[in-house]
């Protein structure tokens, strides 16, 4: 699904009130973002003042607040995922490898083979989300970070949002950053549109054998339409 950024959140913040009332049953979901938009963490109150100006396109870039924690992302070429579920056991980190794994296998099913990072805490004074990689993270070989996550819990239930980077602009990267990203080898025998399919289709065989279940597509009826759009904040 493609939407404005706005919209993305306020889709993910419904579906997790939603879980927490058990009115919508754990969900898996891959959506991009038009027009491209910095997405910050819940937290982060602080970014450069410029990035209110900044335009790919001849669109404004959008700046959008995330409910999940973390560092800043840039949305341009890149595949976003969120999971909404519930009474994963375990402590926080032990939740993030417990759900990314449908990432790890999902990937090295497409040739990728990823490996948690290894940053320390030293990555909140970083206001770019792929400027480090936590234990949070998934990196490829070179050291490449691939995908960046976050989470929010609310009593039993976790949103845990991420995001892949397939075919980023390493000059907006510098434009928005002020340095170089460094390089995404990915198998990209396919357009954007293509490599987003395939990726999908991957990560949800994955997620069905890792997780045991049978994933159902349910898209958002009109009646939920209406209550999702009063809550896109301007």
């Amino acid at each position: 699904m493609q939407a404005a950024g706005r919209v993305q959140m306020a889709i993910d913040q419904w579906l997790l009130d939603q879980h927490c009332q058990g009115l919508h049953p754990p969900t898996l979901r891959f959506y991009t973002w038009l027009p491209a938009a910095i997405s910050l963490g819940y937290h982060q109150r602080r970014f450069p003042e410029f990035w209110r100006q900044l335009t790919w396109q001849n669109q404004p870039i959008d700046l959008v607040q995330r409910p999940s924690g973390g560092r800043a992302v840039l949305h341009q070429g890149d595949l976003t995922y969120t999971l909404v579920t519930s009474d994963i056991p375990g402590n926080r980190m032990q939740a993030y490898q417990y759900l990314c794994e449908f990432l790890i296998r999902g990937w090295r099913s497409l040739g990728v083979d990823l490996q948690y990072g290894a940053a320390g805490r030293g990555y909140i004074h970083n206001p770019d989300c792929f400027g480090t990689a936590t234990a949070a993270d998934l990196v490829m070989p070179n050291g490449a970070k691939l995908i960046g996550s976050a989470q929010l819990r609310r009593g039993n239930t976790l949103l845990q949002q991420g995001s892949m980077r397939l075919n980023p602009d390493p000059g907006l990267f510098q434009q928005v950053f002020g340095g170089e990203t460094a390089a995404i080898a990915l198998p990209q025998h396919c357009s954007s549109a293509a490599l987003i399919q395939k990726v999908s289709q991957a990560l949800i065989t994955s997620a069905e054998s890792w997780f045991g279940i049978q994933l159902v597509s349910c898209p958002l009826s009109q009646a939920e339409w209406q209550t999702i759009l009063p809550r896109v904040k301007p």
